[in-house]
């Protein structure tokens, strides 16, 4: 057995000396129209209303449940899962939100529009099993209201942006947001719904520095148009989402790389709810739990856990006490008390990684209920949450995105 001592050659390194100075790291973001974006879109859709058609029935949001999955492909979408919630909701109701949906997002071409598509829904109540061991204070009991499932969920932040968030996944989602308000408002009149963009970025000493290669995939609707045309489209907006000389006369680009993309969404490949959780969180820069977030109502700890996470970790960074902190949240279902807290400050902090998981665990109950009421979760603000990224966003007046507020950094300080 090698016995390492203090202050030799021997010795492991601290590991904050152990994160590489210089490296390239890639993230990709895909727009609304992409084929999973749409059944993202739809399925949150769905949750926004039963939110919304509750309380005019009468119904405590607290007792609201959703879970919806979507497939979508060519001229057809189906929607399974398990609700909970007014019997005002039909499915005629449904299908006009999945239309309106489609609609926005921009779909009028032959094989996926969103006045002819076939809707097949099938949904049914929650499972009663299920409901037993997530439902609060039930007759005769003292039982908090448990976990919807059993899981892992982690929260991420860094302060190499604004926003603190991993810069590659930031621009990524900040590119094609810009190209989708000017498809939008009509000013790019030939680019269509579905889009895909990849950024690498060149790290010195952990820090971001400039666009290695850039990538854009845009579907467009005037059938013969070369990639060269496209970039002519798209690559203002790539040069607005990106700080000021993080483009070189070395930054690579890749636009339309097969030649062609005029057959998009659904029509050209079919999509599913959850299948871009990388896209939705960190870019591949923090681990994932594995369970997605769309679709599903706030009992489902993989969603608002994830919320929860990602607020502590951004309020940790917002406070200074560390430059990069991950953060694992673990839950059983049934149980309502998180199994274990875990913080990663990547050898940036300023105190314990210990010191932070008892801070985290003081100024905020992190409950399933606790969560919900804390970020103010029961409420229709989700089908925004389903392109771009869940985090990294601005608060809305409404309560939406509240996971991204930093107004835990002056409790956390004094706590230390």
């Amino acid at each position: 057995m090698t016995i390492f001592h203090e202050n030799t050659a021997e010795a492991p390194a601290d590991k904050g000396l152990l994160m590489r100075a210089s490296y390239m790291f890639t993230s990709e973001s895909v727009s609304e129209g992409h084929p999973d974006k749409v059944c993202d879109r739809i399925s949150d859709e769905i949750v926004d209303l039963f939110y919304r058609e509750g309380p005019k029935a009468g119904i405590d949001p607290w007792a609201i449940r959703a879970a919806c999955e979507t497939l979508a492909t060519t001229n057809k979408v189906v929607i399974a899962g398990e609700t909970r919630g007014p019997a005002s909701v039909t499915n005629e109701q449904i299908e006009q939100v999945v239309r309106d949906a489609i609609k926005d997002i921009g779909y009028e071409q032959d094989g996926f529009h969103w006045k002819t598509c076939d809707i097949e829904i099938l949904l049914h109540p929650q499972s009663a099993d299920i409901a037993q061991g997530v439902d609060a204070l039930q007759p005769g009991t003292n039982k908090e209201e448990g976990a919807g499932d059993q899981g892992i969920m982690f929260g991420y932040a860094t302060n190499e942006t604004p926003d603190l968030m991993p810069a590659p996944i930031f621009y990524a989602h900040k590119i094609l947001r810009l190209i989708s308000e000017a498809r939008h408002s009509g000013k790019e009149k030939i680019l269509g719904p579905d889009s895909k963009s990849q950024v690498t970025i060149q790290y010195e000493n952990g820090k971001p520095q400039y666009v290695r290669e850039i990538v854009v995939s845009h579907q467009h609707l005037v059938e013969d148009l070369t990639s060269n045309q496209v970039r002519d489209c798209v690559e203002p907006y790539v040069r607005q989402a990106l700080p000021d000389g993080w483009i070189t006369d070395k930054t690579i680009w890749h636009i339309n790389p097969t030649g062609k993309f005029f057959i998009g969404g659904p029509d050209g490949d079919s999509g599913l709810t959850g299948r871009k959780i990388i896209v939705d969180t960190y870019g591949g820069a923090a681990p994932h739990g594995g369970g997605a977030f769309s679709g599903k109502d706030p009992t489902k700890v993989d969603r608002s856990a994830a919320y929860a996470a990602r607020y502590l970790a951004k309020n940790v960074v917002a406070a200074g006490l560390a430059d990069k902190c991950t953060l694992q949240l673990a839950y059983a279902i049934g149980v309502a008390r998180p199994l274990s807290i875990y913080i990663d400050t990547h050898g940036t902090g300023k105190v314990s990684e210990d010191k932070l998981e008892t801070i985290v665990a003081e100024v905020m109950d992190l409950t399933p209920r606790g969560i919900r009421t804390h970020l103010d979760l029961n409420k229709p603000i989700y089908a925004r949450t389903s392109s771009y990224g869940h985090f990294g966003r601005t608060p809305d007046a409404d309560g939406g995105f509240s996971w991204e507020k930093t107004d835990l950094a002056d409790a956390m300080k004094r706590a230390v």
